[in-house]
């Protein structure tokens, strides 16, 4: 196996490990032994856990700002929405470990409490941007004061629906689907004309499948 395979799978398996066990529960012993090399292979990788906790949130850090660093169009609709959506909470199951322990990560890792507070308030300015969007094509009536509300609240949910899942089902794999519905959930009381009916023909489509 080449060096560059050998890290990429040490990064694969430390990836499963802590989104299954926790990071703070996961030591390089443990990852060593799951990929059945020597800890002194690791570390030549390695050198030390923060190094691989710091470079898996280079990979979630650049899948997010792929996600959301366009904003949003001018015309969106409640199906681009969706699959906006969908498609972040795909990202953050992937790298749940991020949020699975959020406080005690960026306490920790005070490097990444800062990039993770910037992706914060990237979520919270794209999802303004989108429900203006949904306003200036009279698809959405809300007032200003009630969408501040709503986009911290979308952003809220978004952080810590992996955490409240996992106390719920640990057993389960994370559902990106049934974020991205309750995250709609929140904006469909505001939601007019077209938009209404469409979302409806999405709550069916969700239910029934």
């Amino acid at each position: 196996m080449t060096r560059r395979n050998t890290r990429e799978r040490i990064l694969e398996i430390t990836l499963e490990l802590f989104n299954h066990e926790g990071e703070s529960a996961t030591t390089t012993n443990a990852i060593a032994d799951a990929l059945d090399i020597s800890p002194g292979n690791l570390h030549y990788h390695f050198r030390t856990k923060q190094q691989l906790v710091e470079t898996l949130f280079d990979r979630f850090q650049q899948r997010m700002l792929e996600l959301l660093g366009d904003g949003a169009p001018d015309r969106i609709e409640v199906d681009d929405a969706w699959l906006f959506l969908h498609l972040v909470f795909e990202t953050i199951g992937e790298f749940r470990f991020v949020y699975r322990d959020l406080t005690d990560l960026c306490h920790r890792y005070p490097g990444l409490h800062r990039r993770m507070r910037g992706i914060l308030r990237l979520s919270m300015k794209t999802a303004d941007l989108m429900l203006g969007a949904l306003v200036r094509n009279d698809e959405m009536v809300i007032e200003d004061d009630a969408r501040q509300t709503l986009v911290r609240t979308m952003i809220l949910v978004s952080s810590y629906w992996v955490a409240f899942d996992q106390v719920l089902e640990p057993a389960r794999e994370p559902r990106p689907d049934r974020a991205a519905w309750q995250v709609m959930s929140l904006v469909s009381p505001y939601l007019a004309g077209d938009a209404r009916a469409a979302f409806e023909r999405l709550g069916q489509a969700y239910r029934s499948g």
